[in-house]
């Protein structure tokens, strides 16, 4: 049985554009050619999560995966492209429609003490947002804080503190306990445990999982390490440069991955299983978004680029059951 598509993204871009000021402006009056700075972080992306679904995102610093979360979340407007929740475009609801839209969507952030306000108190981060949408009233909030505190985890005596007054570990848990008090349906994860050291990283994730389970949440988690997204993600999203490369299951991605990048990606995964292994680092840096390569973005460091790989761009195809991937290897199977 297919369950139903709560999250799409048609098509979607985003791009930043660095204007010129009054000195360059005056500058191109006596014939100096500057231009306007466009970096591309997100490229024509379409993405579907379906209701239940763990997705994970990954990619290298800089490849557009916490833009396309933020477009996800509605934090962000895209410059081309739609966004759909529950088949219905966002953009076209009412308002009081894309209210609850709004509320059924929220975003975890990277760094907690950064998306904390440190001049108020956890009972007020945490219960401000119930209040101001009406799910509680003032006399309510306190219980209603102690409620979500225990539920990620941490003693509702702590509420009165101040978020600089916790670890790593815990403000992790606080914003996860903001996230929730407007109780939504879909998370986005910003590389949420990236911040915190592997031990703490595992109770975090031990948590994402029980809330999964006990509250019926569908996750889209950004992350860079594959070992936390093969352990908590049902189907895996690569993306490099803006563009994703390659989508499949998580066990069939990590058995068998197609993309070259997806390969060289797998391959400097530490494992404890080989003692004498060699490693061959992707050649190269990741190219700058203000000036993409032509063609496939992946191919200045593809060992298997061909001529065509320069100038065409290969699209997003099914190469085998609800495995999509962009290469024009595949062209030749």
């Amino acid at each position: 049985m297919t369950l139903p598509a709560l999250l799409q993204l048609h098509g979607v871009s985003r791009r930043f554009v660095k204007h010129l000021d009054t000195a360059e402006k005056l500058a191109n009056l006596l014939g100096a050619n500057i231009r306007e700075e466009v970096v591309h972080a997100v490229d024509k992306v379409d993405l579907c999560v379906t209701q239940g679904e763990v997705v994970g995102l990954v990619g290298e610093s800089g490849c557009g995966k916490s833009t396309l979360g933020r477009l996800a979340a509605g934090l962000q407007l895209p410059d081309e492209g739609e966004r759909l929740w529950c088949g219905k475009p966002v953009a076209n609801m009412q308002p009081g429609e894309k209210r609850t839209t709004q509320l059924a969507i929220q975003m975890i952030f990277q760094d907690p003490y950064a998306s904390l306000n440190p001049r108020m108190r956890v009972e007020d981060i945490v219960g401000e947002a119930p209040i101001v949408h009406g799910l509680v009233s003032v006399g309510e909030k306190r219980d209603y804080v102690a409620r979500l505190l225990e539920k990620v985890g941490m003693d509702p005596s702590l509420m009165r503190r101040f978020p600089h007054q916790f670890s790593g570990g815990q403000r992790s848990r606080i914003g996860i306990a903001r996230a929730l008090a407007v109780k939504p349906e879909f998370l986005v994860c910003d590389e949420a445990v990236a911040a915190l050291d592997v031990s703490i990283q595992a109770q975090v994730l031990n948590l994402f999982m029980a809330l999964r389970h006990d509250l019926a949440l569908t996750y889209l988690f950004i992350s860079h390490d594959l070992g936390v997204v093969r352990h908590l993600s049902d189907r895996v999203v690569i993306m490099y440069l803006g563009r994703v490369l390659e989508t499949a299951p998580t066990e069939a991605l990590f058995s068998s991955p197609n993309h070259p990048y997806t390969q060289a990606l797998l391959a400097e995964v530490p494992r404890l299983d080989l003692r004498h292994r060699s490693y061959a680092l992707i050649k190269g840096e990741i190219p700058s978004p203000l000036h993409p390569p032509s063609g496939c973005h992946f191919h200045p460091r593809c060992p298997h680029a061909m001529p065509r790989c320069k100038t065409e761009q290969p699209t997003l195809r099914e190469v085998a059951p609800l495995r999509f991937t962009a290469c024009h290897l595949n062209d030749q199977q």
